[in-house]
């Protein structure tokens, strides 16, 4: 008997929490940084992106839920147990663990994953954090090691939010080239310290495209199968190249800038992850999940942002990312 999981991830734009949240939620370095950002940031519309986004949470899968979602852009743990707990009322039945823990980003914005408890366990000390350095802050690659309650696979998960475009796509390509050579290491860690048949999927917001320098030399990722599993050096399948060539032509992606498609959110498998190995991804599956709503109706599908952090508030917005979803499935 085998176990399907269905596996999404999300960049749920600034979930802060609320402006007067007190100093054991926000440190004072964090008040810094963010200035005057979350003015007007209260507690009811800190709850109602909440709902908002796990409205959308809840419709995955089916309507089943996400067995296991890989976030960014949230602040704390408090915002998470709000984000779980408003999911659990929706989704009966389901019971939802986290992995978070505060990273050093300048704006204290964390990587998190919501698995269910029932089909994952996070064994003790199996959760890293990898810092990718810059001159004016860090970010950490999240990696947990799972361990699944069907076959008890070790189950590498890494989540990554790459240095963004700010400044400038060329200026900035260098910090994500370092995040780059960061991910490929840790990958080839994995399989050092597991063994060479550790299924690693890889999923995040990259800040780049499938086809960028950071992805394809610096992560050693490729749209190719077939050099995947042939290749000496543990290479990673990225698996949003398709989408990023959309439909009949036209380009698709999970963030739309100046109303240009771009394909920043992405899913990467290991050799482990493909063909008929015991934990594998249905490739087919993979897509840029867009439900009624979440899509503005004029003639570019972008998302419609929830807004805040200095930005207009749409109180029936959600994300300014779209949220993409795949099936991996568990053989006996």
């Amino acid at each position: 008997m085998s176990v399907d999981y269905y596996v999404a991830w999300w960049n749920l734009e600034n979930l802060f929490d609320e402006e007067k949240a007190p100093a054991t939620r926000r440190t004072e370095k964090v008040r810094r940084a963010l200035g005057n950002d979350l003015v007007g940031w209260t507690r009811t519309l800190r709850n109602r992106k909440i709902d908002q986004l796990a409205s959308v949470i809840a419709q995955m899968n089916g309507g089943a839920g996400p067995d296991l979602l890989g976030v960014c852009e949230v602040e704390n743990r408090f915002v998470l147990n709000l984000l779980v707990a408003n999911l659990e009322k929706r989704l009966p039945g389901r019971h939802y663990g986290i992995a978070h823990a505060d990273t050093d980003d300048a704006r204290g914005i964390d990587v998190a994953f919501l698995y269910e408890t029932s089909l994952l366990e996070v064994p003790p000390s199996e959760t890293f954090f990898h810092v990718v350095m810059r001159r004016n802050a860090t970010r950490e690659l999240v990696q947990v090691n799972f361990r699944t309650t069907h076959g008890a696979r070790t189950w590498a998960v890494f989540g990554n939010h790459w240095p963004s475009r700010s400044g400038g796509q060329f200026e900035s390509a260098g910090y994500r080239h370092i995040a780059g050579e960061t991910l490929a290491y840790f990958h080839e860690r994995v399989l050092e310290v597991h063994g060479p048949e550790t299924p690693v999927i890889v999923l995040g917001d990259f800040n780049d495209e499938p086809f960028d320098t950071s992805l394809v030399q610096h992560a050693l990722s490729t749209r190719q199968r077939k050099r995947v599993t042939g290749a000496e050096i543990p290479l990673l399948w990225n698996l949003a190249w398709p989408l990023a060539g959309g439909r009949a032509g036209q380009p698709d992606g999970t963030f739309y800038w100046q109303n240009q498609p771009n394909m920043l959110d992405q899913v990467l498998v290991n050799r482990a992850m493909t063909g008929d190995a015991p934990l594998r991804v249905d490739d087919s599956s993979v897509e840029i999940l867009r439900f009624p709503g979440t899509s503005d109706d004029g003639p570019y599908p972008r998302p419609v942002p929830f807004g805040g952090m200095g930005h207009p508030i749409d109180e029936n917005g959600f994300s300014d990312h779209f949220p993409i979803g795949m099936r991996v499935t568990e053989a006996d």
